[in-house]
């Protein structure tokens, strides 16, 4: 299980990888903007409310684990 810091550091590097609020990307084959943080369930499960931009839907979608990886990773060089 993730400590607060640990957590509080991965949800920090996710943001700097495009997972913040506001941002657009393409996840999954489609685009999204980020409606949210992300929430930071297990190291290897991340989600984040986005917004489908076809549809305007509100989706909870879980950050790809090679994603999640490098965030990771990220924080061990650091």
């Amino acid at each position: 299980m993730l400590m607060p810091r640990q957590t509080r550091h991965l949800n920090e590097k996710l943001k700097h990888l495009g997972f913040a609020h506001g941002n657009r990307m393409r996840l999954y084959g489609e685009i999204f903007e980020v409606a949210s943080e992300p929430i930071v369930v297990t190291e290897t499960v991340v989600l984040v409310d986005a917004i489908e931009a076809r549809s305007g839907s509100l989706r909870r979608l879980r950050i790809p684990l090679p994603i999640l990886r490098i965030a990771s990773e990220n924080k061990k060089a650091a």
